[in-house]
């Protein structure tokens, strides 16, 4: 890239990298993070759209009316018109330079992509900077908590602002040395592998974390009134404290995202392409550990949680298990009565059931009439269920479905008739007790661009185990969808599958747009397989 640097003598490109760096600072920190995230989340979806309303038989990259759409273009022109993601190409002193009359339109994408990376990073250090200070070192609050409540609050965010610290100074002095950024990837590669393992502990304890934030808010009187004071002043813009505690993890994955753009935009072979693998593998192992460590953490509180809740008539069967977990749990009503539709017009024929089913065992449970105990009517391992759709038997059938255990805990054969609440209760049961039961639509490693997509328009967080918590601008795969409001979709970047209500997602309509998307996961696994070679 130094070809295309201007010939500026010394001391007019130190003034140059200075007034660069101080236009990094004045223009990203602006904004704090979780601002800067959720414009650039609706970025992401309005790209989709206008690429969805492009003229049929227009593809991404055809001239219309004189005007390119690629991808990469629209992109920039959507961050262009925000307020909270400034663009490389806009800062005085490189259209001063005259640099933007010498590059390749690809080489200005780049230097976007790789810009974007360093000013979310000074983003989310004066978001960070405003949790410590604001709130891990108000003394109004810290007198209202104990030193163990502080920890189970702030864990390790002091360790995670260091490391923070010393990524953002390393790529500012990188783009010091110059007004043409050379690469941030080898930076990123070298923090995550010497200094990003905080990132883990931190969210690993978050489980806790919201758990105990939970706990204080509603025992501690003083802890409440100071925090809903510090919340309602004007440094923290209407953001909430739990906003704040999230970051990490939030920081971890989007950069994952931004080191993946920079990839995609990468020339092949390129050292800056060598780069971007690397750095990319190692968030990837990174947010992994993360995940898995939540899950784990999160799995074992609930196996605890719940067979102090089980009373076995006889045979007591052993819950908490590493490699179990719980799948879905809920109430059903259970047939007692002939199975005909003449005798099944008083409600008496129905008691109900409590299910507990985990990823290898199912419980058929009675909720005692304390209301806080399971007496244990039955169980059976998930591989010997099988469901029966009951359909087209009138309303009295409605929603209601056969569950056979090919051989429950007495070693025999038995089948129940289970009413669930709903159409998409019943669904998401069956979908639960029989995985390799065919969905509607095809998977996402099915690769087919015919698949119905959806992408996420509102974040939202699960509500049951079977339940997905997506991101704006996730995309998806549709697996089931149910005509009450529920779908069952298959994450693209990490397959991960669960249900969450429509409302939240729209549907792509353009099979270019789908196919595109298809292709960049292709790409992932093309670049994972080839540094499996390097």
């Amino acid at each position: 890239v130094s070809q295309f640097l201007p010939a500026l003598p010394r001391s007019s490109r130190c003034q140059f990298t200075q007034c660069l760096t101080q236009g990094i600072v004045k223009s990203s920190t602006s904004f704090l993070y979780q601002e800067y995230r959720d414009t650039s989340k609706q970025q992401e979806i309005e790209q989709r759209r206008q690429l969805e309303n492009l003229p049929p038989g227009v593809t991404a990259g055809t001239v219309v009316s004189g005007s390119v759409t690629s991808p990469p273009t629209l992109q920039l022109q959507l961050r262009n018109s925000s307020r909270s993601l400034s663009l490389w190409q806009n800062l005085d002193v490189v259209q001063a330079s005259g640099l933007l009359t010498q590059l390749p339109q690809k080489e200005v994408i780049m230097q976007e992509a790789m810009f974007e990376l360093v000013t979310s990073e000074a983003s989310y250090y004066k978001s960070l900077e405003i949790l410590e200070t604001h709130f891990l070192r108000n003394p109004i609050l810290i007198n209202t908590l104990s030193q163990s409540d502080m920890h189970f609050l702030f864990s390790n965010i002091e360790e995670v602002m260091k490391a923070s610290e010393r990524f953002l100074m390393d790529l500012e002095h990188r783009i010091e040395k110059s007004i043409l950024i050379s690469d941030v990837c080898d930076i990123v590669y070298h923090h995550a592998v010497e200094h990003f393992s905080v990132f883990i502990k931190y969210v690993i304890n978050q489980v806790y974390q919201e758990k105990n934030y939970r706990r204080i808010l509603e025992g501690n009187q003083a802890f409440r009134e100071t925090m809903a004071a510090l919340e309602n002043h004007p440094r923290v813009r209407g953001l909430s404290f739990t906003s704040f505690l999230i970051l990490p993890f939030q920081r971890i994955t989007r950069l994952k995202l931004l080191v993946q753009n920079i990839l995609k935009k990468a020339e092949e072979n390129s050292e800056r392409e060598a780069n971007a693998i690397k750095a990319h593998q190692q968030l990837e192992q990174i947010v992994k550990e993360c995940n898995e460590g939540v899950r784990k953490m999160s799995r074992t509180e609930e196996l605890i949680s719940i067979e102090k809740t089980l009373e076995f008539k006889s045979k007591s069967v052993p819950i908490i298990s590493h490699s179990r977990w719980l799948l879905k749990k809920g109430e059903v009503q259970l047939m007692t009565g002939p199975k005909s539709t003449r005798t099944m017009r008083s409600r008496k024929l129905y008691q109900p059931v409590y299910l507990f089913l985990f990823n290898n065992l199912l419980l058929v449970t009675k909720r005692s009439s304390s209301g806080d105990k399971f007496q244990v009517l039955d169980s059976c391992t998930r591989a010997m269920l099988r469901t029966e759709d009951l359909e087209d038997q009138g309303q009295q059938l409605a929603n209601v479905f056969n569950l056979k255990l090919l051989e429950n805990q007495e070693e025999r054969q038995v089948s129940y008739m289970l009413k669930a609440g709903s159409m998409s209760d019943k669904l998401r049961w069956t979908c639960a007790l029989t995985p390799n039961r065919r969905t509607r639509f095809m998977s996402t490693s099915a690769h087919q661009p015919d698949s119905p997509q959806v992408q996420c328009i509102q974040s939202y967080s699960s509500q049951e185990p079977d339940e997905l918590s997506i991101e704006m601008a996730d995309v998806l795969n549709l697996l089931e969808r149910t005509d009450d409001g529920w779908m069952m979709g298959e994450r693209l970047h990490d397959g991960e599958r669960g249900w969450f209500p429509s409302r939240v997602v729209e549907e792509i309509q353009s099979k270019e747009v789908r196919a595109q998307n298809l292709r960049e996961v292709s790409l992932l696994c093309h670049f994972w397989k080839r540094s499996q070679v390097m």
